[in-house]
């Protein structure tokens, strides 16, 4: 039962949400009519190359508010208050992103011809709370490499300067994460650890499978994906050795699924890649009000995509 006062104490989280309270903007804060400093090639190889990222922020809003009646439910009154401020700040995000994707006058990839992003953010959505928040942090480091490359090299261009308000945000989510995490780890048993380094394999071979479809839009921008991927694999190894989820004896297993779409992919065998494309071919639209692919099914991003 939630208690009407609970227990209350200062820490980590509730300075992380005071930070968050003052920090706060808005779309109407940006500069829209700053150079994209992009070719119409390069344009479209950004908006193509976003997509994944515009579909975490979007997914991070729906997840929190899934999350955070749990954290109520458990007694975590000062992670509720500051997951308050990280549902404001995917929001906000979603906006400017969907706002960014009219400037550049294109839209994202869709489902179809990504399948892999729903394979991506329905595993964010398994689980409890616990692998909520372990999802939510690797997605945050990739979110971070990816806004960090364009607020270093172009500072002075549209998306350089919303990567840079983007960037500020980001580094609230991954320290709240952090912490969360580093405080629950002592508490789970062997087996629900190795559930998390499975679900980080698997996340890991689905992000493979992503930059397989990208490896040319991230050339026409000058980004060299495979390096993306590398620095990403060692920084998320850094943040799981410190919150203590570093235990790699044996060598990981994947599913079986996304090890052959990811072997299939590159090699010219697309043949799981198509099984997927029909099946969101032959969705329906839902009349459920609680399923988070339902919630998805109604976004803009994805209504072109599933429903037909």
């Amino acid at each position: 039962m939630i208690k009407v006062y609970p227990k209350f104490e200062e820490d980590l989280l509730i300075r992380l949400f005071h930070k968050g309270v003052k920090a706060q903007w808005s779309a109407a804060d940006v500069t829209w009519d700053d150079p994209l400093l992009l070719s119409a090639e390069q344009a479209r190889a950004l908006a193509r190359m976003l997509t994944p990222v515009y579909l975490g922020e979007q997914s991070a809003m729906i997840g929190a508010s899934v999350v955070l009646p749990q954290m109520a439910m458990a007694g975590e009154t000062t992670a509720q208050i500051y997951l308050s401020s990280f549902l404001m700040d995917e929001a906000r995000h979603f906006e400017v992103l969907t706002r960014l994707y009219q400037r550049l006058g294109t839209d994202p990839l869709t489902i179809r011809e990504m399948p892999e992003m729903l394979r991506y953010h329905n595993r964010l959505r398994k689980g409890d709370r616990i692998d909520w928040v372990w999802g939510i942090l690797i997605s945050d480091i990739f979110a971070k490499n990816f806004y960090q490359i364009y607020a270093k090299a172009q500072p002075e261009a549209l998306f350089g300067k919303l990567s840079g308000r983007i960037l500020r945000d980001e580094s609230r989510h991954q320290a709240f994460a952090e912490h969360y995490l580093k405080s629950q780890m002592p508490l789970l048993p062997n087996e629900r650890r190795t559930v998390l380094v499975d679900m980080w394999d698997e996340l890991m071979f689905i992000m493979d499978a992503m930059y397989s479809r990208l490896g040319q839009d991230a050339a026409a921008v000058g980004m060299d994906g495979r390096l993306f991927l590398d620095n990403l694999r060692a920084e998320i190894e850094l943040k799981a050795r410190r919150i203590g989820l570093d235990a790699r004896h044996t060598p990981p297993k994947y599913p079986d699924g996304i090890k052959r779409l990811v072997q299939g992919i590159g090699s010219g065998v697309r043949q799981q890649a198509q099984d997927l494309e029909s099946k969101f071919r032959a969705l329906k639209p839902s009349n459920c009000d609680s399923c988070f692919i339902s919630l998805l099914c109604r976004s803009q991003l994805l209504m072109r995509a599933t429903c037909v």
